[in-house]
């Protein structure tokens, strides 16, 4: 079976599938992944495999521009007569979907699996341009989910609601798998008797997006600084200017420069920098499921959260975890407060959200669940694929 793995970044593909495609790879099957162009396409191919740089530009709303995108994926399909073609997050789903069925060479072929992580910032903010889009994107949707040899998975059950109360989608043709899962032989627990952080230290690991609650973090900052608690706010990620939630480099600078906050910037061992924190924190306004959240969860950190779709699957308030309300800096500033000031909190609720990551997310579950769906649509496919762990 030929199967491409279409993602918004070659970021993502990396981080997020790279287990999906190595378990493809050893059960025999050929993989194509495709995204717009960036550096880690050469660290695919480094890998081994075949990565093709799509001329995609993310906030695009040039229609001659899309439809050309349309075309190069149909193109692409038919010249690599793909069997399976695999979408992560909105723009990727509806656009390979619609390839695929433009491309169809027999109804149903290349079969279609939609990976939607989340609403996205079309579904999520409520500025002009989003609610302007929001009924196109919606027709789209339905054009491109839809039909024989589909199949859409969500990583919430909020998520599931919602695309059944808009009637997106054939809720038989809905799949629920949280995540794309977390490598839990490589996040793993701090050594027993690694001595105390000093002082206390929280780490926001999330692309700057103001909808991952940044605003709300430096708040938080701000009001416990001000009683005179030493704790080191760190953020980790990158600027992201191909989303519209983007959160300018000057402010993040401009909240350095105050004392607010530490900025990390990319960092590429993020096992390294979880065993160097006492507790990770994500104040998002929406989620699919958080990777970086469960693999806190895997390290063993207690997590502060917010009360959100994704969010809440993951931690579960007083046991895995604190919850807080979205938007509310001052109950994030008492529960990062509360984690700092109780250490018999932070082990207890950092072994259940261990616990709950090898029972739950662990990518092996994940990627087994995956082939599941394939396998729904395509018969033929071997049934016994073992998932290939992510090297550290």
């Amino acid at each position: 079976m030929k199967v491409i793995l279409f993602a918004n970044t070659e970021w993502y593909l990396y981080n997020f599938r790279r287990s999906l495609a190595l378990a493809l790879r050893e059960g025999g099957h050929e993989v194509l992944l495709v995204s717009p162009p960036g550096p880690y396409g050469k660290k695919l191919q480094a890998m081994g495999f075949r990565w093709v740089a799509a001329p995609m530009e993310r906030r695009s709303l040039n229609p001659l521009r899309e439809l050309a995108l349309l075309r190069w994926l149909r193109s692409l399909m038919q010249a690599e007569q793909v069997d399976l073609v695999h979408g992560f997050t909105i723009k990727c789903a509806v656009y390979g979907s619609l390839a695929a069925r433009w491309a169809a060479r027999v109804p149903g072929l290349p079969a279609r699996v939609n990976a939607v992580a989340g609403m996205g910032y079309v579904f999520t903010s409520d500025d002009l341009k989003a609610r302007l889009l929001r009924p196109v994107v919606r027709s789209l949707l339905k054009l491109a989910l839809g039909g024989q040899g589909a199949r859409l998975i969500l990583q919430n059950p909020d998520d599931v609601a919602l695309f059944e109360r808009a009637r997106l989608v054939d809720m038989g043709q809905v799949r629920l798998i949280p995540g794309s899962g977390v490598n839990c032989e490589r996040f793993t627990p701090r050594p027993a008797g690694t001595p105390v952080n000093e002082p206390f230290t929280v780490v926001l690991p999330a692309r700057l997006l103001w909808d991952k609650g940044l605003q709300e973090y430096v708040q938080a900052s701000q009001m416990l600084k001000a009683e005179g608690r030493v704790i080191r706010f760190q953020l980790a990620g990158d600027p992201d200017p191909g989303n519209p939630a983007a959160v300018p480099e000057t402010t993040v600078r401009d909240w350095v420069a105050q004392g607010l906050v530490e900025w990390l910037g990319h960092v590429d061992d993020m096992p390294a920098l979880f065993g160097a924190v006492d507790a990770v924190v994500l104040p998002s306004y929406r989620e699919g499921l958080p990777k970086g959240l469960i693999e806190a969860a895997a390290c063993a950190l207690p997590l502060v959260a917010t009360d959100v779709p994704g969010c809440r699957e993951v931690v579960s308030h007083e046991k895995d975890g604190l919850l807080v309300p979205v938007k509310d800096g001052a109950a994030l500033a008492r529960a990062i407060a509360r984690l700092q000031d109780e250490p018999a909190l932070r082990e207890r609720l950092g072994q259940a959200a261990r616990a709950k990551a090898l029972a739950r997310f662990d990518e092996r579950i994940v990627v087994d669940k995956t082939m599941g769906v394939y396998r729904e649509l395509m018969p033929s496919l071997q049934t016994a694929v073992e998932a290939v762990p992510v090297k550290p």
